[in-house]
C-alpha cells in the first residue's frame, strides 16, 4: 500500500469512527428512525369532553399534509393518538402505553387539565417532553420544577385578568355570578378573575357554584346564579356544559353580561348546539382567527386553512374553531422539529421548544406571536375580546398582552 493510499485509508477509518457514536445515538433516539418521527398524545374522543376530539384529528391531518410535502428533514411524522375519555386514570394508562410500548419521542398536545396533571410527574421523571398541552392551566409554565412540560395557549389566569379589566372599566359595580368546573381548570379561571379584580372581588362576586363532569345537567346551578341577583355571568365550562348554560340562561329570560371562557367559544361545538340566537351578545376572548368571521374570507392564511380542510380533513366542521386550534398547534410542533435539525434527542426537542421567537402560526390573530425561552414556558401571552353577534364573533378593543 502506498503512503498516499495509507493516509486516505486512515482518514476514512477515523471518519467512520467519529461517525459511529452519532449513528449509535441515532439508533437509540426514542421514536426516531432514518425515515420517521413518532409522537403520541391522548385525546378525549369519547366522554364528556369529546367535542375536543376534533383537535387530535385536525393535528393528524396537518401532519399528513407535511408528510405529503416531504416531512421534516426527510422524516415523516407519525402521530399515535389514543382516546382517554377525559378520565385521568385512563390518561395514565394510555400515556404509559405511548412511552413504554410505542416508544414515542414526545407527548404532544394532550388535552385537559386534570388529565395532563395526572401524567406530568411521570413524564418529567422519564424526561419525556410533554409539549404544547391543550389546556391553559397556569401550572404548565413552570420550567424550574417541571422542565419537560410546556403549555401553548394563553393561561386561564391571563384570560381571567382580561375579563376583570373589562368589568372594572365598564361595570365597576357589577354583581358577578360564577359557574366553574370543580377541578384545577375551573379554579384557575376563577383565580385569574379574582386576582384581576383585586380588592373589589369580595364585593363584586356575589355567588360561586360548581359542577362535575359527571353531572347530567347544570340547570339548577344556573337557576341559583339567577336568584343571586347577579348581572354578570362568568361561565367557566367545557363545550357540553357551555351549551347547556347558554340555553338555560336564554330559557329563563335572564339577561346578564355573559362572559364565556375561550375553551368553549367554538361556534360549531358550543354555540350552535345552544342556539345561535340564544348565544347573541356573549363575550369571550380570542387569540386565533375565528373560521366563521367573514373578515378573514380574503385572508391568505384562512384560504390555505380552508383548502387544507377540504383536502385533508373533509369530514371536519369549518365552523369549529378547534380545527383552527389543532392546525396552529401542529404548525408549532413542526417548527420545533425543523429547528431540531438532525439532533432529535428529547433534550434538544425541549431546548428548541424553549427557543421560539416571534413564530406566528397562520391562524393566529394578527399581532399575536409565540415567544418562549428557557425561563418562559408560556408561548402565547396575548388575547383580544370579542362579542357574538348571532352569527360570528366580532373582535373589539385592543390586543391585550400580559406576562403569562
Amino acid at each position: 500500500m502506498t503512503t498516499r493510499a495509507l493516509m486516505l485509508f486512515t482518514a476514512a477509518v477515523c471518519g467512520l469512527m467519529r461517525a459511529l457514536p452519532a449513528l449509535a445515538q441515532n439508533k437509540n433516539w426514542p421514536g426516531v428512525t432514518a425515515t420517521e418521527i413518532t409522537i403520541g398524545q391522548t385525546m378525549p374522543y369519547s366522554g364528556p369532553a369529546s367535542s375536543y376530539g376534533t383537535i387530535g384529528k385536525a393535528e393528524a391531518a396537518y401532519f399528513a399534509m407535511i408528510n405529503d410535502q416531504g416531512g421534516i428533514n426527510g422524516r415523516k411524522i407519525k402521530l399515535i393518538s389514543l382516546d382517554d375519555a377525559y378520565s385521568p386514570p385512563r390518561t395514565v394508562e394510555q400515556t404509559r402505553r405511548l412511552i413504554e410500548e410505542e416508544n414515542v419521542l414526545l407527548d404532544f398536545s394532550a388535552l385537559g387539565t386534570p388529565t395532563n396533571t395526572a401524567v406530568r410527574k411521570y413524564l418529567n421523571e422519564k424526561k419525556v417532553p410533554q409539549l404544547f398541552v391543550a389546556t391553559g392551566a397556569t401550572k404548565w409554565g413552570d420550567p424550574q420544577h417541571f422542565p419537560w412540560t410546556m403549555g401553548w395557549q394563553p393561561s386561564y389566569q391571563t384570560e381571567g385578568h382580561v375579563y376583570a379589566r373589562y368589568l372594572l372599566a365598564k361595570m365597576p359595580n357589577a354583581k358577578i355570578g360564577i359557574l366553574y368546573q370543580n377541578d384545577d381548570y375551573g379554579k384557575d379561571y376563577v383565580k385569574g378573575l379574582k386576582d384581576g379584580l383585586g380588592d373589589k372581588a369580595a364585593t363584586m362576586i356575589v355567588k360561586e357554584v360548581t359542577y362535575e363532569t359527571t353531572d347530567p345537567t347544570i340547570d339548577s346551578q344556573i337557576v341559583t346564579l339567577q336568584s343571586s341577583g347577579a348581572d354578570v355571568f362568568y361561565d367557566v365550562t367545557i363545550p357540553k356544559f357551555a351549551a347547556q348554560a347558554i340555553r338555560k340562561v336564554h330559557d329563563l329570560g335572564w339577561k346578564p353580561v355573559h362572559l364565556l371562557n375561550s375553551v368553549s367559544n367554538s361556534v360549531g361545538s358550543a354555540l350552535t348546539p345552544a342556539g345561535l340566537e340564544a348565544s347573541k351578545d356573549i363575550i369571550t376572548v380570542e387569540y386565533g382567527k375565528d373560521p366563521t368571521d367573514p373578515k378573514w374570507k380574503d385572508d391568505p392564511s384562512y384560504k390555505d386553512w380552508s383548502a387544507w380542510m377540504d383536502k385533508y380533513y373533509p369530514s371536519g366542521d369549518k365552523t369549529d374553531a378547534f380545527n383552527a386550534f389543532g392546525y396552529n398547534e401542529a404548525a408549532t410542533m413542526v417548527q420545533v422539529l425543523k429547528q431540531c435539525g438532525d439532533d432529535l434527542t428529547r433534550e434538544n426537542v425541549v431546548r428548541q421548544a424553549a427557543s421560539l421567537h416571534d413564530f406566528a402560526p397562520p391562524m393566529l390573530l394578527p399581532g399575536i406571536a409565540i415567544n418562549t425561552s428557557p425561563t418562559d414556558f408560556y408561548p402565547i401571552k396575548q388575547e383580544q375580546l370579542a362579542k357574538f353577534n348571532g352569527k360570528t364573533w366580532e373582535l373589539f378593543g385592543e390586543v391585550v398582552a400580559l406576562n403569562k
